[in-house]
This record gives structure tokens, C-alpha cells and sequence, in this order.
């Protein structure tokens, strides 16, 4: 399917309104932004983006959707967030050739990316019949006790390029069947996959009769994210990106004593056994260090090897490199795109000059590719350098496929290197070794949101909580019970006696 059918399938046109409430793209008046495809360097598409005017006006519509939404039965809400999955479900292709296109991601990876859509909306369908609270036993006779959970109003999300539409269904499948309605501010490097996902669900929100400002749109720079930062409309701010970015989200929102679901920067380690299989090594370490170009939070940027496997895993990597394809996203032969933009380029061509400067040394010395099929200037050779993880840049998250390789004598020494950085979102053990793995898992083990055996930093499944600790943010999205931060939780006591016995025995005699 060429590029242009999708567009015209997606209701993607030459110039776009950025901002919806819905069914209906509203007028814009802020500035004109232009969307350049990093695979080719064509311009896609312009974009009005949204005002502070507008961003005020969207979220009182927002508001006003969510007296009527919240009043919804969670099931029912359950059954329009179905529907929206049977939506993407229909528009799988065309929308994952879009996010290879304006992100830069393979194909693979882009229809990946939307099956996560799909696969949230299956996850929020079932959820919405276990919004579960607790009931406890009282003190005092004739009492009962019990919490319950309710909608908090209306979600902000902050997306990312990087996952531009994946993030944002994590949380506003999950907000919907909550009973918020949500105002999505996207990234205005991938504004063009936000207003396709819209236009998705655009009929689903139609045929049920829905208030408008249940799903919204405001495309803009980081004045709209500080606009949302500081509203307080908005009790809960979702905000996905750098840690730069989210502690000045997270100080906005603190001011106001909002609530801040953040997902932020990774330095993720694989830490590689004397027990392990070498096999998997490498194909967990290549697919999580290469995969979308090195530009995943949850991207291996750190591989720490036991010495007796250093030389042997350094060969066995340096060949599995020289066979990586970089071209074109959209040919499936290929298995890396571009970086985002030049901008991502050059701190790429930067981060390289540094790790030459601190002392590293190149395995593979990576660069910015020329010649044909690489004329818009954003595809980069994956590098490979041998450092010190106390380097300084290696204690920063570089968003490109740079993979770091140290070695280590004991298994305590490897974990203090995996925690030795301030990111702790995503890890790995490789090793066939039971008290290898339970050491890494345990207290003493692996700092990080996420904890892997046996397999890559990169792939979770949306089933499990996503998020990190440390400047990675501490918020959790997608699986398990991340429901709960989209809600506010009241405890409730019911005394269905005759008499008012107060708690802890206490006599009040009037």
C-alpha cells in the first residue's frame, strides 16, 4: 500500500486542524507546523496547532463530557472502549505505516505499536466489570466498612515520539473505562499519527451518541504542556518523554497538588552470567540495543559481561552488527530506520566524540550514513564502545543505537553497576542459573520498574505494570492494577444500628 493511500484512508490531509474535542476538529490558531517524514524527508503534512485559547476552550468541553460520562456504567464504558479496538483492529495497516513513516520505526515495529492498541482496548474491556474496592471490619458493632473507587475528571497525557500512538491508548483506555475523559497533547514531531487516531475513532464516538470532549486533541509546543501542567482542571497529568521534561511537569503539577503519572528516561543493562546462553545474548542484546533505532526508553544501552565471556560476546556481537539492515522502514528486509529528526542526529555524532573523549574505546565506530536511500540525513550506523560505566556519558540516556560494553568479576558487582545510574526503569539478567536470577530479582538485586530473566530490557507485554523508579518518574502504566492512578480512592463507614458508638472506645456523653 503506498504511503498516499494511507494518508487519504486516514483523513490526513494537506493542511490539519490540531485540535479536536471529539467528533468535530475544531478551528486552530496557533502556529503552523510541518511534519517531514524521516524516512525520505518529504514533507507529509502541515498542522494548525492549538492556541492557549483553544487549550481552554477544549477543556471545558472536556469537563462538561465528563459530567455526563462518569454517570456511564463502567461496563458500558468497557463496551464503547471495544469498539474503538475493533476500530484499530480495522485500520491495523494503514496506521502502522504511518507511525513507520513519521517516526521512523520499522513496519514491524509500527504495526506492533498499534496492536498494543488493540491488545489495551481487550485489557480495558475486561477491566471494566473489576473496579474492585475492599470491605473491612469494624471496631465499633453494628458498622461496615469498605473503599471504593472513583473517576478523578478529566486525564492529561503528554505523549512521546517515540511510541506516538501507543502511550496514549495505555492511558486513555484505561481512563475511559474509569469514567475520565481525556485531552491527549501529542508530540509535535508525530502530530500526524495522534489526528489519524481520532479520525479512528471519530464513528465509534458518533454512532454512540457521546459528549463531545470525551476524546480530545490539542497538538502544540511545550506551552501547551505547561498550560496543562499548571490547569486544575485537570486533577491527573500523564506526561511520557525525558527527564528534563518530566521534573518540570512534575514541579507544575506539585505547585497545585495535582496528581503526575510519569514515564521518563531509561538506562537500561542487560547483565550477562558465565551461565548464560549465548544465543539469547545476542538477540536479546541486539534487538533491545538496535530496535527502533536505539530511540526506546526501554532500548539496552548497557551491557555489563562477566570476563570470562567478554572477548567470546564481543566477537559474536561485532558479527551479528555487520548483518543488521539499515534503510528504508517500510521494506521489511530492513531492521533499522532513521533517528527522529537532524536535531536527534547530531546529539547521536555528539555522543560519539564524548565516549572518544573519556576514555572509550569504538568496537564499531558508528556514523551518519550517505548515499542513496539515505538523503534525509537521519539514518545513523549502530555503535558499539567498550567504557566505564562511571564515564559521565554513560550515565546519560543517549536516544540513539549506542550500545555500551563493560565487563565484571562477581555477580554483586555487576548488580552495583546496573544500579549505578540515576534511570531505573528496565533490566536484565541472561543466566541458566536459579541463584543468579532470585539474587537479581530479591531486594538486593535490580533497582528498576522492571526486572527481566532471560530476556531483553525491551518487549513488555501490556498485561504488566510499565514504569521505573528513581528519574525514570515511579508512575505505572498499562497492566496490573495501574487502573487505581487513574481514579481517587474513598474509604466509606456505614453504621446500620440504633446508637453512635464512637472509634477507639471514646465517650462523648451529650
Amino acid at each position: 500500500m503506498k504511503i498516499e493511500k494511507v494518508l487519504k484512508e486516514l483523513g490526513i490531509e494537506k493542511i490539519n486542524s490540531g485540535v479536536s474535542t471529539g467528533t468535530k476538529w475544531q478551528k486552530a490558531n496557533g502556529a503552523i507546523i510541518s511534519s517531514y517524514s524521516p524516512v525520505d524527508g518529504k514533507l507529509i503534512a502541515k498542522v494548525t496547532c492549538a492556541s492557549p485559547l483553544d487549550y481552554k476552550k477544549t477543556v471545558e468541553k472536556s469537563n462538561e463530557a465528563f459530567k455526563t460520562w462518569r454517570q456511564m456504567p463502567a461496563p458500558k464504558r468497557g463496551e464503547i472502549v471495544r469498539q474503538m479496538g475493533k476500530a484499530f483492529r480495522k485500520y491495523k495497516e494503514e496506521l502502522g505505516m504511518l507511525v513507520s513513516y513519521e517516526m521512523g520505526k520499522s513496519l514491524q515495529e509500527g504495526l506492533g505499536e498499534v496492536q498494543e492498541i488493540i491488545d489495551i482496548c481487550d485489557f480495558a474491556v475486561g477491566l471494566s466489570r473489576q473496579l474492585y474496592g475492599l470491605t473491612m471490619h469494624s471496631e465499633r458493632p453494628n458498622h461496615r466498612m469498605y473503599e471504593q473507587y472513583h473517576p478523578l475528571g478529566i486525564v492529561g497525557v503528554i505523549s512521546a515520539f517515540n511510541f506516538p500512538v501507543a502511550v496514549w491508548s495505555w492511558n486513555s483506555m484505561l481512563a475511559w473505562i474509569c469514567g475520565n475523559t481525556c485531552v491527549w497533547k501529542p508530540s509535535e514531531k508525530t502530530p500526524l499519527c495522534a489526528i489519524a487516531c481520532q479520525n479512528i475513532i471519530k464513528e465509534v464516538l458518533k454512532k454512540n451518541e457521546l459528549p463531545e470532549g470525551l476524546s480530545c486533541i490539542v497538538i502544540g509546543d511545550a506551552k501547551i504542556g505547561e498550560a496543562m501542567s499548571t490547569d486544575t482542571k485537570v486533577p491527573l497529568v500523564s506526561a511520557t518523554g525525558s527527564t528534563r521534561m518530566g521534573k518540570a511537569v512534575a514541579m507544575k503539577v506539585a505547585e497545585r497538588l495535582g496528581r503526575s503519572l510519569l514515564e521518563l528516561g531509561g538506562n537500561n543493562a542487560i547483565i550477562v552470567t558465565e551461565n548464560a546462553n549465548l544465543d539469547m545474548v545476542i538477540r536479546g542484546t541486539v534487538f533491545g540495543a538496535v530496535g527502533t533505532a536505539g530511540q526506546r526508553c526501554t532500548t539496552t544501552r548497557r551491557l555489563i559481561i562477566h570476563e570470562s565471556k567478554y572477548t567470546e560476546i564481543k566477537k559474536r556481537l561485532v558479527a551479528a552488527y555487520k548483518q543488521v539492515k539499515i534503510g528504508d522502514p517500510l521494506d521489511e528486509k530492513n531492521h533499522v530506520g532513521p533517528l527522529i529528526d537532524k536535531d536527534a542526529v547530531a546529539l547521536y555524532s555528539k555522543a560519539l566524540l564524548a565516549i572518544k573523549k573519556q576514555g572509550g574505546k569504538m568496537l564499531i565506530e558508528g556514523g551518519v550514513l550517505k548515499g542513496k536511500g539515505y538523503e534525509s540525513g537521519c539514518y545513523v550506523q549502530p555503535a558499539i564502545a567498550e567504557v566505564q560505566n562511571h564515564f559521565e556519558i554513560v550515565q546519560h540516556e543517549t536516544f540513539a543505537p549506542i550500545l555500551y560494553i563493560m565487563k565484571y568479576k562477581t555477580l554483586d558487582e555487576a548488580i552495583d553497576m546496573q544500579n549505578g545510574v540515576v534511570q531505573g526503569l528496565s533490566s536484565s539478567i541472561m543466566t541458566s542459573n536459579m541463584h543468579e536470577a532470585e539474587q537479581f530479582l530479591s531486594y538486593a538485586g535490580s533497582d528498576c520498574g522492571i526486572a527481566n530473566v532471560n530476556i531483553g530490557t525491551s518487549g513488555a507485554e501490556i498485561g504488566g505494570a510499565f514504569g521505573g523508579e528513581k528519574e525514570t518518574g515511579g508512575g505505572r502504566e498499562s497492566g496490573s492494577d495501574s487502573w487505581k492512578a487513574y481514579m481517587r480512592r474513598q474509604t466509606n463507614t456505614i453504621n446500620f444500628g440504633n446508637s453512635l458508638p464512637l472509634a477507639q472506645g471514646i465517650k462523648f456523653d451529650v
